[in-house]
């Protein structure tokens, strides 16, 4: 996968968008690479965490690589081809039944950001940097895309991006809801790792079942009895039973994800 990169440390994955001296812009090339990358992550069963991060620490990603554009989306046609291969890498974000976290440094702006936001959680350095300035190139969102945005930040929120265009801080991130928490660049290396160790420790199996229902919850429709019932199932994983035990015999459990 040229200038993506998939590592493996323990039982946590990291995928990185590896082409710094373009600030992390994606190419259609990347696009299906970020796309086989998570579809690994996602089949691995023994994985606990992902990270998505930018190489390089001036830029997580800057979303496409706008100097193709004449040769991939010179018209509505080859536009529409080109909305459904950024769909696919961004559905396979959103589908991974890991949980993912975004490691934000530096510049996240434009498909930057949807690329993020498919994320279930996003970390940023103090000094990282948001925005969709798309409106200085005369193209649109994708609804999907737009949806993440939406989703995080709400609607007015999202038409404020949009319509101004304006590259803002990770003070303001945060306060918008764009990120989860805002580290020292200092600190971000530590902080992040705790994160995952954090997340990573935990029984896998819950954090699948809590991703999922959190996801069933923005669909539309009741909750059916026999949807609310399935997750139950983790009463009779081994993991459960590792779980209650270690907790009574104060001391940290060691899950097998099953």
């Amino acid at each position: 996968m040229k200038n993506i990169e998939f590592g493996r440390a323990g039982n946590v994955a990291t995928i990185t968008i590896a082409r710094p001296e373009k600030h992390n812009a994606l190419t259609v090339e990347m696009w299906q690479g970020l796309q086989t990358a998570f579809e690994t992550a996602a089949a691995d069963g023994s994985v606990r965490a992902v990270v998505l991060r930018g190489a390089g620490g001036r830029a997580f990603c800057v979303g496409a690589d706008i100097g193709e554009f004449e040769a991939t989306r010179a018209g509505k046609m080859q536009a529409i081809a080109y909305a459904e291969l950024v769909h696919d890498g961004v559905k396979a974000i959103q589908n991974c039944p890991h949980p993912t976290i975004a490691a934000i440094e530096g510049l996240c702006v434009g498909g930057g950001v949807e690329i993020a936001a498919a994320c279930d959680l996003r970390l940023a350095t103090v000094s990282s940097r948001f925005g969709v300035p798309i409106k200085r190139l005369g193209l649109t969102v994708d609804y999907p895309e737009l949806a993440g945005l939406k989703r995080l930040v709400g609607p007015s929120n999202a038409l404020e991006i949009l319509y101004e265009g304006r590259i803002f801080g990770a003070d303001e991130a945060l306060q918008k809801g764009l990120v989860n928490r805002v580290f020292a660049d200092a600190a971000f290396g530590e902080e992040l790792a705790a994160t995952v160790e954090r997340i990573a420790s935990g029984a896998p199996l819950v954090a699948r079942w809590h991703k999922r229902m959190v996801k069933r919850l923005d669909e539309a429709g009741h909750v059916t009895e026999a949807e609310r019932r399935e997750p139950l199932a983790v009463f009779d994983s081994e993991d459960y039973r590792i779980g209650t035990r270690a907790f009574l015999e104060k001391r940290d459990p060691a899950f097998e994800g099953r």
